[in-house]
């Protein structure tokens, strides 16, 4: 049996319904499901009460200040959870018994599965993002919103940084540098929930800043938007058609790769040079905020995209740890009706945000 751990923030209750739903569908197919809920304190009695008996509804941990909300909330659901197996999820992520039963069998042999996501509902800007999912999987795979990991892998590592934008490249990394199994079945497809338009929108520069974490994706996309220039202001036509063509085909590889056909639909792989140049717009937008002391989250400003896994190696033999371990875990939470001691409300970062957005950029 495993345990889910969802973390959130939410500014309104719009979704409050359909996640309860899904809440409800959930608890009949894992162990515990905790809800780590970093909402204002009258959203957070809202969901207390619509989800009391249902699942363990806790806020995020009082010692764990990262400034990526998230990190503190997928920290305090582990410290909660008890099965040997876990999944972590974001909010818009809806997973169904047939995803996690594999994800529960994969990780008798792995550390970390990473599951592929892909969206329900295709309005335009989700199959604009579907591009940069198909993309990603020409080349290998891609970052999903939701992992499966062994738990007692996770607590040896001791968590994993929460002071960088790119937590879910962060896990990755993390599991790597201590040795772990990655397990990445492409064929593995989880529902997604697409995010509005302007959430959307909001997300475009932060997804680019990740790829300061990943230099040589940052080498790719810098040149595109100076390249393009000169050949408009040149007349010369047939790289920007080839390189437009190029980027097509790359993403019908993505979608044809292991049965992506069925989930994926074929004009999404026609947004791919869309995708492409907004990538190397933002990407200029995203050194610019470097420069600048970070991009702006939650109020505050993160320089960091997430840590390579050679400083994450010496950052290990140096005997850094992340911030999993308490003493005693129940009386760092506020729950609302598991049964732990209850403690006066405080102050959280934000979490996964509401609307449910694409929380896990490339």
């Amino acid at each position: 049996m495993m345990d889910y751990v969802l973390p959130l923030r939410w500014e309104d209750d719009r979704g409050l319904d359909e996640l309860t739903a899904y809440l409800r569908t959930l608890a009949r197919h894992v162990g515990a499901v905790i809800v780590v809920d970093g909402s204002p304190p009258p959203l957070y009695e809202r969901h207390a009460a619509a989800w009391r008996g249902l699942v363990t509804h806790v806020r995020p941990a009082a010692d764990l200040r990262h400034a990526n909300g998230k990190v503190n909330g997928v920290l305090t659901g582990m410290r909660l959870a008890r099965a040997p197996h876990v999944v972590i999820a974001d909010d818009d992520v809806r997973h169904d018994r047939d995803t996690l039963a594999r994800i529960d069998t994969l990780l008798t042999a792995a550390d970390l599965v990473r599951p592929q996501n892909h969206f329900t509902e295709l309005p335009w800007h989700a199959r604009w993002d579907t591009a940069r999912t198909l993309l990603n999987r020409s080349f290998g795979a891609d970052y999903p919103g939701t992992f499966g990991v062994r738990r007692a892998f996770f607590e040896r590592m001791g968590g994993y940084d929460g002071d960088v934008l790119f937590e879910n490249l962060e896990l990755i990394r993390t599991v790597r540098a201590h040795g772990g199994r990655e397990l990445r079945p492409l064929d593995l497809y989880v529902r997604r929930l697409p995010p509005d338009a302007a959430r959307f929108w909001n997300q475009r520069v932060r997804q680019a800043y990740d790829d300061l974490a990943q230099p040589g994706r940052l080498a790719v996309f810098l040149p595109v938007l100076p390249a393009l220039a000169w050949c408009l202001w040149r007349g010369r036509w047939a790289a920007p058609v080839a390189g437009a063509a190029l980027a097509v085909a790359l993403a019908e590889t993505g979608r044809r790769r292991a049965g992506g056909r069925h989930v994926f639909p074929g004009t999404s792989a026609l947004f791919a040079p869309v995708w492409v140049l907004e990538r190397a717009t933002c990407g200029w937008l995203a050194v610019g905020a470097a420069l600048r002391g970070g991009v702006p989250y939650a109020g505050r400003r993160l320089r960091r995209a997430a840590h390579s896994v050679r400083w994450l190696r010496r950052n290990r033999q140096a005997g850094g740890s992340g911030s999993l371990a308490a003493r005693n875990p129940a009386t760092l939470c506020e729950p609302s009706q598991n049964g732990l001691t209850a403690e006066r409300p405080h102050r959280h970062s934000a979490t996964v945000e509401r609307p449910a957005g694409i929380g896990t950029p490339s």
